[in-house]
């Protein structure tokens, strides 16, 4: 094989390793509603089994991207590949909702190794305009696995299980494993190794974990005093104060962010490696662009772990129709990605993430005001379909936006830290508006069984039973009469509208941080120049 052969057929398996990440985020969204069935799983484990696998993810993508650098990076791909396949197996065969989260997270440790390392692979081999042709295929291996990813799920979990749903990451993986193995040369930097910032690393995971815990589990635990309703039980020990230990684990996650920033600062002004560039906080469109994108990433994300729900507890759909349905957001996607590069020539990058953002807004606003108990797909899918061609516009743009006035020998720095930002952004999206879902919903069906007229102990069982299950309960209550059903129904409808509109305001405030972002266009030179020395740090948008 040619070495020219050799590196085109290395690209195909590195893409594999990226379908191989992607694939498994979006599958399991439609396969929830299975796995709460099978596995009996509370809607509390229900965010904790995406929630964990985006939390390890953001947390440790920088740390394995220097690791890279270091110890080579087509070794880190490997060992990143095989901690994910195994993780899937164990997933797979998981029996119970604490074994699934737990595989979920080795999950997100192998595939905060596989990322990073893909990109690096891709900007050490490839020069030129070659590696503008390789990094536009690992784009569109996303975009394609993103279309796919829903359809394959909804297949193996309507006429095989959910279990395939991770099973089929084996076989991938030892494609991958071969295939780069004898495509793939090895690299690592060959100048001065980076330290590893381990306490900022170790602060972040702290930070991050303890603010997505304390919004998951305060409904269950007391947001402020204890709750009633839980059983003070902690691991092997009993709470025994009356105030929750929620604002306990927000003011630790509080502690811990202002101690990773001192740290940050303190290592940088030192001279010494850190794992966010602090110093670029100091310019506007850097600063406001990360917060956009990390707003954006909320809203963006979040609302996907209430609608396969929805789709399927309410409408009555199985998991391939479901599939079928949130196809209409890829397709969006990919309808930008083509008037991107249409209008990309014409108007300013920024004008361009404006844009797209406003259409997520019209999108996910519209969901919100269509989704009822009797909707129908014709009405969900044009929404979906103006959502998917915002998410587009503004993921293709932002990245190149928040580095607009960043300095080119600090592009790489500045990209893995936006990317960072995206990914904290989805892992709050997902525990604030799945939060947002299932209270609502449970205030809903309380206020609603009250008014039928239905004892308090009795409406107490069936409120528990909803959003315990995350909705998957509703199908049951057909035993206890048609208007138990219908309120159910109704009351999971309201909780996902919540959830669309509390997406929907996020966007805004996302589209408001866009203000003081710099409007200038990059030349081609000086694009290519930051993709040059941004392509080994820049992680998935």
């Amino acid at each position: 094989m040619t070495s020219a052969r050799r590196r085109w057929a290395g690209l195909v398996f590195i893409s594999i390793a990226v379908a191989l990440i992607i694939v498994d985020s979006t599958i399991v969204n439609v396969a929830i509603p299975s796995i709460v069935n099978d596995l009996h799983i509370t809607s509390t484990q229900v965010q904790w089994v995406q929630e964990s696998y985006t939390l390890v993810f953001a947390a440790l993508l920088l740390v394995f991207g220097t690791i890279a650098d270091r110890y080579g990076r087509r070794r880190i791909l490997l060992v990143g590949v095989v901690i994910f396949a195994a993780a899937s197996v164990f997933a797979a065969l998981a029996q119970s909702g604490d074994l699934l989260i737990g595989a979920r997270i080795i999950q997100g440790i192998g595939g905060a190794m596989v990322l990073p390392t893909t990109l690096s692979l891709i900007n050490t081999t490839f020069r030129g305009k070659e590696r503008g042709i390789a990094f536009a295929v690992w784009g569109s291996t996303i975009g394609g696995m993103v279309a796919l990813g829903p359809l394959l799920g909804g297949w193996l979990t309507t006429y095989y299980s959910w279990r395939w749903a991770f099973g089929i990451n084996v076989p991938l993986a030892l494609i991958i494993v071969v295939g780069v193995l004898v495509c793939v040369a090895e690299s690592r930097d060959s100048g001065p190794a980076r330290r590893i910032d381990v306490v900022g690393a170790i602060l972040s995971v702290v930070a991050s974990a303890a603010l997505v815990f304390g919004l998951i589990e305060g409904r269950n635990y007391g947001w402020w005093l204890v709750n009633p309703s839980w059983d003070r039980a902690i691991a092997n020990a009993s709470w025994p104060y009356a105030l929750s230990p929620i604002p306990l684990v927000f003011a630790l996650a509080v502690g811990a962010g202002a101690a990773f920033v001192w740290w940050g600062v303190h290592r940088e002004r030192a001279g010494r490696s850190t794992l966010l560039a602090f110093a670029l906080f100091s310019i506007p469109s850097f600063r406001n662009g990360n917060i956009a994108a990390m707003i954006v990433s909320l809203g963006e994300f979040g609302i996907i772990l209430s609608l396969p729900l929805w789709l399927q507890n309410v409408l009555g759909y199985d998991a391939l129709q479901t599939g079928f349905v949130l196809l209409a957001l890829a397709i969006g996607s990919f309808v930008a990605s083509a008037l991107s590069g249409a209008f990309g020539q014409k108007v300013t990058p920024v004008t361009i993430v404006r844009a797209g953002i406003a259409a997520e807004i019209v999108g996910v606003t519209g969901l919100g005001f269509v989704i009822t108990a009797n909707a129908s797909w014709l009405t969900i899918v044009p929404f979906l379909f103006v959502y998917g061609i915002g998410v587009g516009l503004a993921t293709a743009q932002l990245t190149g936006v928040v580095l607009a006035d960043v300095p080119i020998d600090q592009s790489g720095q500045g990209s893995g830290t936006a990317s960072t930002a995206r990914q904290i952004g989805s892992a709050l999206g997902i525990a604030i508006l799945g939060t947002v879902l299932f209270v609502s919903t449970g205030a809903a069906l309380d206020s609603q069984l009250s008014d039928l007229g239905v004892p308090e102990a009795a409406r107490s069982e069936v409120v528990d039973a909803v959003v315990v299950s995350a909705g998957g309960a509703i199908p049951g209550l057909e035993s206890q009469g048609a208007p138990i059903v219908d309120a159910a129904r109704d009351s999971f409808s309201a909780g996902t509208r919540n959830s669309a509109f509390a997406a929907s305001g996020f966007l805004v405030l996302g589209l408001l941080a866009t203000i003081r972002l710099s409007p200038r266009k990059i030349s081609g030179t000086e694009r290519e120049e930051r993709e040059k020395i941004a392509g080994k740090a820049k992680a998935n948008n």
